[in-house]
């Protein structure tokens, strides 16, 4: 063997017998360890084992990521640099095939996700992000000559007023699209003369300044329908159609619905008769019809539901309007009762889909109202409209004193129907109004012709039902908010005539519960009829209060500065007859507005 191979043989066997040095801590030359030395995956365990290790998992909260098998010792730390360390495993949220062996009894730990904080108080602070609200745009201002005909329904609704309740209560200014002035105004009962003659109600008109604009005129228009006491109600067949899914599942939605309809139960009587339904990924008549005066019986079938599952909300819908059928009281009050918090996820859940079933479903002749509960998910544009679908009205329960004063100091109003489709029209007088502008009802809007159709449909009155619309008008010798038009045709004379004492001529059409054809309601509103705004009614003022309040809430672009203590105080003056103090409430809510005014507003994005 040659001289230099004997050499280098040496070196090599010198080298091998050198002890171990420390390996570099240079991070930059580590490299993955290889496939050789991985550590090999675990083997599948036996059901035996699982039982054995998972019988008595450790709470979610006290779970630690599993560490990670370190890899066998290096040969030669410099021929294997440092690996890198290797990621911790996530925590499975589910079994695997091995863990989920017939004969073990595995329990599954509970995933971090839900060791969650501890039950709120009723009424938490509402979520942002779920919540639904149909967006709406203020009626603008109109000019007389171009447009001189208003056209609208009735409505109501009061959901929106203790909606927004429910956001002051927590601390927050509702979002901008859960105010409905009309719904904050006609949230109150105002003493207006009731009717005479037969009729199912009596129409008034009052006109003063406006609060907020000196340039301006309030015109109100108010509506005070028939009541008719608990007792002299005609026979009640009444579905209870209650949402029990998840979403229900908790203080503010099915235990506070189930107390809400207990009240309502204890004003049945023998001749009535009462269904309950209930609705998650499946339906289930609960309680066939049951006579009122077994309230033992429908309070124990209340009692029972439990909230769990999905919402298939069309599907009770469509069992409810069944029951309704089967148990259809002629010349009866005949009303299914939606009590839920909107958030539809099975089945149908289309809006327009829903909303045409239950307008195709009313021409049964049974009437659907809504009853809205809780926070987070709530869909106040499903519940407003499905009751504006289904000829009924809704309401929003956010305590157990907003059920009491639904389904019980109110029941007749929530119950009976005295007049369908009522629509309002108003036609304004080009020589005494230069413009006007109709506050709220921007989703109640319908087209001049429709006013005279009675195939369209509109807003239903209840027993005792009071309405109030107000129109901001600005006189022909005020202060115009639009500029005239150059070519209008201002310059022909014309002899002055008895008409030009008139404002306004104001037209209503309505229809008996039972009838298909619509009769007319009218009365003119005279530049005479005109008070100072401490001269008009407790009704004018405290509704004026209420709409600067509602419009304050949505911006106020047209208060010209009026503000929360001129609605506070206006309000406070004009209280009038306030026997279950709702009046007194709604100072307790400009007030709170007022402390919150300088906070963002809620969003529903």
């Amino acid at each position: 063997m040659p001289r230099h191979s004997l050499l280098a043989l040496a070196l090599l066997l010198s080298a091998c017998s050198h002890e171990p040095t420390e390996p570099n801590s240079d991070s930059s030359r580590a490299t993955v360890l290889p496939a050789t030395a991985q550590p090999s995956p675990p083997t599948a365990s036996t059901p035996a084992q699982i039982e054995g290790s998972l019988a008595a998992p450790a709470p979610a909260h006290a779970m630690q990521p599993p560490s990670v098998p370190s890899p066998p010792p290096a040969p030669s730390p410099s021929a294997i640099p440092m690996p890198m360390p290797m990621p911790a495993a996530p925590i499975a949220l589910e079994a695997s095939a091995a863990q989920r062996a017939p004969s073990a009894k595995w329990v599954a730990p509970r995933p971090m996700l839900d060791n969650r904080m501890p039950m709120p108080p009723l009424l938490p602070a509402p979520a942002e992000d779920r919540e639904t609200y149909q967006t709406l745009r203020d009626n603008p201002i109109v000019q007389t000559a171009a447009n001189p005909v208003s056209t609208f329904s009735i409505d109501v609704d009061t959901g929106s007023y203790s909606n927004v309740r429910r956001f002051l209560s927590a601390g927050t200014l509702p979002p901008v699209d859960a105010v409905r002035v009309e719904e904050l105004i006609n949230y109150f009962r105002y003493d207006d003369p009731a009717p005479t003659n037969g009729q199912p109600f009596a129409v008034r008109t009052e006109l003063a300044p406006t609060p907020w604009n000196n340039d301006s005129l309030l015109l109100r228009v108010g509506i005070a329908g028939r009541d008719i006491a608990t007792a002299d109600l005609p026979p009640a067949n009444l579905v209870f159609l209650v949402d029990v899914s998840g979403s229900m599942d908790s203080p503010d939605k099915l235990p506070l619905l189930q107390s809400s309809l207990k009240l309502l139960v204890r004003q049945l009587r023998a001749k009535d008769r009462i269904t309950l339904v209930s609705y998650a990924g499946n339906t289930a008549v609960v309680l066939p019809p049951t006579p009122g005066d077994q309230q033992g019986r429908i309070i124990e079938a209340i009692d029972s539901l439990q909230s769990g599952g999905s919402t298939a909300g069309a599907s009770g819908i469509e069992l409810a309007y069944r029951a309704a059928q089967q148990a259809y009281l002629r010349g009866g009050i005949n009303r299914i009762l939606l009590a839920t918090d909107g958030d539809f996820n099975v089945g149908v859940t289309d809006f327009d889909q829903l909303k045409g079933m239950v307008a195709e479903k009313r021409r049964s002749g049974v009437a659907l109202s809504t009853l809205g509960f809780g926070t987070g998910n709530y869909n106040d544009t499903l519940m407003e409209q499905l009751a504006d679908a289904g000829d009924g009205a809704y309401a929003y329960i956010d305590s157990a004193l907003e059920a009491r004063k639904v389904l019980t100091h109110e029941l007749g109003a929530t119950l009976a129907t005295i007049a369908r489709d009522v629509k309002i029209q108003v036609e304004f007088n080009p020589d005494t109004v230069k413009e006007y502008r109709l506050i709220g009802y921007e989703n109640r809007a319908l087209q001049r012709e429709d006013f005279n159709n009675d195939q369209v449909d509109a807003g239903e009155i209840g027993a005792g039902h009071t309405v109030t619309a107000l129109y901001e008008i600005t006189p022909t010798d005020g202060h115009a908010s639009v500029d005239p038009l150059r070519y209008a045709n201002t310059a022909t004379p014309r002899k002055v005539r008895a008409i030009d004492s008139e404002l306004a001529h104001v037209k209503l059409r309505y229809k008996l519960p039972d009838a298909q054809r619509s009769q007319l309601l009218d009365t003119v509103v005279r530049s005479n009829q005109r008070r100072a705004l401490n001269a008009t009614s407790d009704a004018f003022r405290f509704s004026a209060a209420v709409a600067g309040f509602g419009q304050r809430l949505r911006g106020g672009s047209q208060l010209h500065g009026w503000d929360y203590p001129q609605v506070r105080a206006l309000a406070a003056a004009s209280l009038g007859s306030d026997r279950f103090g709702y009046r007194a409430d709604f100072l307790q809510m400009v007030q709170q507005a007022d402390a919150l005014s300088s906070r963002p507003i809620a969003t529903t994005d």
